[in-house]
């Protein structure tokens, strides 16, 4: 208990001294009348640096030193921060910086639009590739052009034209697909400003006479995915294997179908149905088509959920949570908080049906976002956002007694600027710094961590990191999902140094959370990457009230704040079973809501969907096309609360599976406990 006391008073004198600069900057944002930039345009190179700065000045066009300004840009074209503005794709944008004014202040506060040219430098080369198969006369192969600046970097979506040295031999449409219509020789011309490459093809008559389609299952379930194969023969019978195949499907829905959307997908030699029907399977080859048909049933995962429990916070916002087995045997829960003044509390979750509180520990800091416990039980890791001195850090804590955490240390060091996600390993912490790193701390003795490496990849803002078998899976806003090598050895990485293994781009660039998974029904390693998109497009005001914030609680007094958000975003799932060519192969996506936080055990997806509520759902065997449309969800549960911070709004942040229960947390309204019940049991 000592060692409690004596970090209380360190808050409590971190805070009182912070508090004469608080009141300064206050002061100093009341005399702010203008805002300059320097310089008042940017024009800057992606992967480059140049200097930038905004003064608040008052009426006199003096400096106000105290005044604190936010300055942001879009963020897939540049980083603002530390007096700089970095490149990161080429366009022109705005840099959009705003006063920021404490509360009880009047009027609108300054702000300023800067104009911004990110440029690329000149592509260097351009590389023309073709998909699998030889040109044959009467095929069509699709390629596509990568455009490299002389540093070897890769041109973001660049405009390419495409030609035929002969037309009369084969042609290519805007898209690059090559249509052979003749035989002999030709060149197929990329050009991405100014610089070309090409790919050179002798075209041969096309040799099958036969072509089939080989293995198809009668019957799969909607779900399934079908490993399409079409056999070319020659007309001495042999085999044909470079002939370049088409497919196409059609399909009858089940009579109860009305009008289904996307039916059925084909792509890269696999087929999945989304719906009950009969398929017609079409495979093409020059002038020969081959066809087979299928049926697809219902996948029936549907099972009932029961609500066992709840620990209602209502008074704070609920954010991250982990349950764990603590070293007395006892289960126990412990959950984060936003707007609650650096408190994270301790729940006794033996009995599901009766969570209770069993402590609560406070840290300086406006939230603690997430909460994590080592596989061994150890130690917990709470991250910290908004501290009062802004020295955010990440806080450990000693689990030896699990019902009473006691605070064993903090790191500070580098983690400055916000932490927003830690991963707890039992010998290692990866806690991300700001979002621009994740620095890495030996944890064998959580009363003295110490760190011993990082890793920051380029022009990437980090938003979570989870690490299994060595191997650390960041979400990167803009890059997508990052691998790399922290202690497998297979690439020689360690946690002192670790050695990048492969990167995927994920196409909404809004890329947050992320769990790998190795399936239990395939042989397949995926990795779920979640979106975050925290207001829609196109939805000024999800409440129906008089407006306000969503930070704030409802209050039926004013009829302000408690607004409900509308967010957006879906799973993509990631083959990762070829660890240097990663593949996107599947989504699931639920269109009217955002995701969060994702867990995945015994092939179950259980998904903290925001709005849409906590969902569980199906991911067995090999996963291709939309879950959702699938029929692969097995229960939906959306927690409401009439005492909740934002009344009767569901808004589900986290979920994990343990000893038989699905416990999640919800920002309205706490700690919540249901049960999936067994497929045998029948749903009402």
């Amino acid at each position: 208990m000592q060692r409690l006391t004596v970090l209380a008073i360190l808050t409590f004198l971190s805070t009182f001294a912070f508090a004469p600069e608080r009141a300064s900057a206050q002061a100093g944002a009341a005399s702010v009348v203008r805002l300059e930039a320097s310089p008042p345009s940017v024009v800057v190179m992606t992967g480059e640096e140049v200097p930038f700065e905004v003064r608040a000045l008052d009426a006199q066009g003096r400096v106000v030193a105290d005044a604190e300004v936010r300055t942001v840009a879009p963020r897939a074209a540049a980083t603002v921060r530390g007096g700089t503005v970095r490149g990161r794709a080429m366009g022109e944008y705005e840099i959009v910086a705003t006063l920021l004014t404490p509360a009880g202040y009047e009027g609108t506060p300054p702000s300023l639009r800067v104009p911004l040219t990110v440029l690329a430098p000149e592509v260097a080369t351009v590389e023309v590739t073709a998909e699998p198969g030889r040109l044959y006369q009467g095929t069509t192969l699709r390629h596509t052009a990568t455009a490299r600046h002389a540093d070897g970097s890769a041109r973001t979506a660049p405009v390419v034209s495409w030609s035929s040295s002969d037309p009369s031999v084969a042609t290519v449409d805007r898209f690059g697909y090559v249509t052979a219509t003749g035989t002999g020789a030709v060149t197929i011309r990329a050009d991405v400003e100014g610089t070309a490459g090409t790919a050179a093809y002798d075209v041969a008559p096309f040799p099958a006479v036969s072509l089939d389609i080989a293995g198809l299952a009668d019957e799969v379930r909607t779900g399934d995915v079908q490993h399409l194969t079409a056999v070319a023969r020659d007309a001495a019978g042999e085999v044909v294997a470079d002939v370049p195949v088409t497919w196409t499907h059609t399909a009858v829905p089940d009579a109860e179908m009305i009008a289904p959307s996307a039916p059925g997908q084909i792509a890269r030699g696999r087929f999945v149905a989304d719906v009950p029907g009969v398929y017609t399977i079409v495979a093409n080859a020059g002038p020969l088509s081959a066809r087979a048909t299928l049926q697809a049933v219902g996948r029936d995962a549907v099972r009932e959920l029961t609500l066992v429990g709840t620990g209602s916070t209502a008074t704070v916002r609920t954010t991250d949570f982990w349950v764990f087995e603590g070293l007395d045997g006892r289960d126990y829960a412990l959950t984060g908080a936003k707007m609650s003044d650096g408190y994270a509390y301790a729940w006794d979750v033996t009995n599901p049906a009766n969570i209770f509180k069993t402590d609560s520990l406070q840290v300086d800091a406006r939230a603690v976002n997430d909460v994590k416990v080592s596989p061994d039980a150890r130690y917990a890791t709470l991250t910290r956002e908004g501290a009062s001195n802004r020295r955010n850090g990440v806080v450990f804590l000693d689990l030896a007694d699990p019902a009473h955490p006691v605070i064993a240390s903090e790191v500070v060091e580098g983690l400055t600027g916000g932490v927003h996600n830690a991963f707890p390993d039992d010998d290692y912490a990866y806690v991300l710094a700001a979002g621009d790193k994740y620095v890495i701390i030996d944890v064998a003795d959580i009363y003295n961590p110490r760190v011993v490496g990082e890793y920051n990849h380029p022009d990437s803002r980090l938003h979570d990191v989870w690490v299994l078998n060595g191997i650390a899976y960041s979400a990167e806003w803009e890059k997508g999902m990052v691998a790399v090598d922290v202690g497998n050895g297979r690439w020689g990485g360690t946690p002192e140094n670790p050695v990048l293994i492969s990167e995927l781009p994920v196409p909404t660039g809004t890329t947050h959370a992320i769990f790998p998974y190795q399936s239990q029904s395939t042989d397949r390693f995926y990795v779920f990457v979640g979106d975050e998109n925290m207001q829609r497009r196109g939805l000024a005001n999800a409440g129906p009230r008089g407006g306000g914030s969503y930070q704030l609680p409802y209050d039926p007094e004013t009829g302000m704040n408690g607004i409900p958000l509308a967010t957006q975003g879906y799973i993509q799932v990631i083959d990762f079973t070829d660890p240097d060519n990663p593949e996107m192969v599947a989504r699931y996506e639920v269109s009217e809501y955002g995701t969060h936080n994702i867990w995945v055990e015994d092939d179950i997806l259980y998904q903290a969907y925001y709005e849409g509520g906590l969902r569980v759902v199906d991911v067995s065997g090999e996963l291709m096309g939309n879950l959702y449309t699938q029929g692969r969800e097995i229960a939906v549960h959306k927690s409401t609360d009439v005492n909740g911070w934002v009344p009767n709004s569901t808004m589900v942040w986290s979920a994990m599976p343990f000893k038989g229960h699905v416990f999640f947390s919800d920002t309205n309204s706490g700690l919540w406990s249901v049960k999936v019940e067994p497929p045998e049991r029948p749903v009402s």
